[in-house]
């Protein structure tokens, strides 16, 4: 007797005959899911749901970067098989170096011919894409920051538009002997002969963006199209007088002028730094009268200069940092009793000038106090002063730290720019001056790996630190300016070996453009001589190394000087320049693709940035003639004081 057919195993048939009672079935399955997800509550179900439309919106919005940054990948290796000059596989990555050997710097006195790249040789290797690689990347670009309009020329930075059409070809690595400004002895090219006109358009589309949206006010914010207020006293507008005046903007000037006539007035209650409204608004219109001779400037600089007096009625005569110019008081920071050296002895140059206009003798009496006391205070290292002196002791506190960067200074500028301006008779500055640079050389030179750069850093308490900030890159003009007042050769010699180190502080960032400050590496076996910590690779289009750059081509005539300053206007006119007017400084040089515009433009960029950028440019040796005229430290010129037998 057989035992009966199992149903079971009748259904599994090779035939196919009735697979379709097959329990395990593509229908049953997707009927067991969905049972399952119908037991989830309405909640797990949404949030499922959320994630699902999440990562689909998420590869949507990456796949346009993937495909880009592997389309740039193919194009960088076939273009490197075409082009000598060496190009990043991997993004923000510096390349190794050529060779292992340590390739000489260039002696700053011999005249080579002028390579059609930036830089020396060993330096040429201009990147679109580089970074040090000991930095980590934690900046998050988000996937729409480019927005329409970046195929004509134009980035949107959030909702602002930084128009990039109107940056002068050329940039970067682009560099070639086809379009090379200079031929080949080293001379200016009919296209060096626009740049002037280059610099008086940058100014004409700053004002602009001033004029539209922060007339008479403090500073543009170009971004936002508004303003921001620090003293309330239009510190862009009399930044930027004499600079008008210079550029040979008539109209613009007689619209300035009008509104320091009828609107500017300094009887407010309001406190203004002391350090900062001498050198912008009392040098600002002592110069522009000095170049105009129009008396309202005058008079304007009398009244503020008259306000400011109260800042020097201390215990000690070193004046206190704030004053309020409509109650006549003044006070220190709330936080600290003490003001920074430089702040204390950088202001020297425009209260000697008003005493000369004016023929009152207290302005000079009270700011030449001021030195005769730090001349003789102890504290100092081979020259080189503390950053802070209190007010009421007068003493040097927080001593042991040395530095020529940011309370320190223009001390050493003034002391050399003071005796130039009394007609080198006052012996003291000058031999304060000397000592403080024989200490530089002492203490705070060094030379970077693996190339070799000469720079200034800082010591603390004995502690030597490789940092140097982009304000020390004054020091090559200073140094230059004294050369050629007579002082040591050597000086001149040290002041184009610095120059070099602060071109490079620009050319080796991404963006062609400095960061504020800078750490050397100094250890054998260094790839690379720079590198920029996350905090400190803003750029607030400063004017240090530009004014430098002036005061070595007025010197030297070598047309490098040139060549390098037009790199960092073209370089401004790409990453900071704003379509509806002013410029932005911005908050990472490191990345050309989002350089995180900070929505700022200070008063020092029309008032010296451009200004220096203008007489670098300039074929006329007379244009302010550095031995009639000496610059304040917000590159205001004031008249060298006639010598008198």
């Amino acid at each position: 007797m057989h035992t009966p057919p199992r149903q079971d195993y009748v259904s599994i048939s090779f035939a196919g005959q009735r697979s379709g009672s097959y329990n395990n079935s593509k229908q049953w399955r997707r009927q067991s899911c969905w049972r399952k997800w119908k037991q989830l509550s309405r909640l797990q179900r949404s949030l499922i749901l959320f994630i699902l439309v999440l990562l689909f919106i998420c590869g949507i919005a990456t796949y346009p970067t993937v495909t880009e940054h592997l389309s740039g990948l193919t194009e960088g290796e076939q273009h490197t098989e075409s082009n000598s000059v060496l190009r990043p596989v991997v993004p923000h990555v510096l390349p190794e170096p050529l060779k292992q050997v340590r390739p000489p710097l260039p002696e700053p006195t011999s005249k080579k011919k002028l390579s059609n790249r930036r830089g020396p040789p060993f330096l040429q290797n201009r990147l679109q894409k580089k970074g040090n690689a000991s930095d980590t990347v934690v900046e998050d670009k988000a996937a729409d920051t480019k927005k329409e309009g970046e195929d004509n020329g134009v980035i949107s930075w959030r909702g602002a538009v930084i128009d990039t059409d109107q940056a002068t070809e050329g940039t970067k690595d682009e560099q070639n002997s086809e379009d090379s400004p200079v031929d080949q002895k080293g001379k200016p090219s009919k296209e060096s002969a626009n740049w002037p006109e280059a610099v008086r358009e940058s100014f004409r589309h700053a004002w602009k963006g001033y004029k539209d949206f922060a007339w008479g006010h403090d500073e543009l914010r170009p971004l936002s199209k508004s303003y921001s207020e620090w003293f309330g006293l239009g510190l862009t507008l009399i930044d930027a007088l004499d600079t008008m005046w210079i550029l040979g903007l008539k109209e613009e000037f007689e619209e300035a002028k009008a509104w320091v006539a009828t609107e500017l007035t300094f009887n407010k209650n309001v406190d203004v730094n002391l350090f900062e409204s001498t050198i912008r608004i009392l040098g600002g219109l002592l110069s522009t009268y000095s170049l105009t001779g129009d008396s309202l400037f005058l008079d304007k600089a009398k009244d503020i200069g008259s306000r400011l007096m109260p800042a020097f009625n201390t215990p000690s005569k070193i004046p206190y940092s704030d004053v309020n110019i409509g109650k006549g008081t003044a006070h220190p920071p709330r936080w600290t009793s003490d003001s920074t050296v430089a702040e204390v002895t950088s202001i020297q140059l425009e209260f000697r000038e008003l005493s000369r206009l004016t023929q009152e003798p207290q302005y000079q009496a009270a700011v030449a106090e001021v030195m005769k006391q730090v001349h003789k205070l102890d504290g100092k290292l081979d020259g080189l002063v503390p950053m802070f002196i209190n007010t009421n002791s007068g003493q040097f506190t927080h001593q042991g730290i040395y530095t020529l960067g940011a309370r320190a200074d223009s001390y050493y500028e003034y002391l050399l720019k003071q005796w130039i301006q009394g007609g080198k008779k006052e012996d003291q500055l000058l031999e304060d001056y000397l000592q403080a640079i024989e200490g530089v050389k002492r203490n705070l030179l060094q030379k970077s790996s693996p190339n070799g750069l000469t720079f200034v850093g800082e010591l603390s308490h004995g502690q030597f630190s490789p940092k140097m900030d982009h304000l020390v890159c004054f020091l090559p003009g200073t140094l230059a300016l004294g050369a050629h007042n007579g002082l040591p050769d050597d000086h001149m010699d040290l002041a184009k070996q610095l120059m070099e180190t602060c071109y490079q502080m620009y050319v080796q960032m991404e963006t062609g453009l400095s960061p504020e400050i800078v750490h050397f590496n100094m250890h054998e076996g260094s790839t690379r001589d720079i590198e920029v910590k996350l905090a400190d690779r803003h750029n607030l289009l400063r004017p240090e190394t530009v004014e430098s750059l002036f005061y070595l081509y007025r010197f030297t005539k070598d047309q490098k000087y040139r060549d390098w300053g037009y790199e960092i206007l073209q370089n401004f006119n790409k990453y900071t320049k704003v379509s509806s007017g002013g410029y932005t400084s911005i908050n990472n040089v490191r990345d050309p693709d989002y350089p995180s515009p900070r929505d700022k433009m200070e008063s020092f960029f029309l008032g010296e940035t451009l200004k220096y950028l203008y007489l670098l440019f300039s074929d006329d040796p007379n244009l302010i003639s550095l031995d009639q005229y000496v610059f304040n430290t917000e590159a205001h010129p004031l008249p060298i004081w006639p010598s008198t037998v």
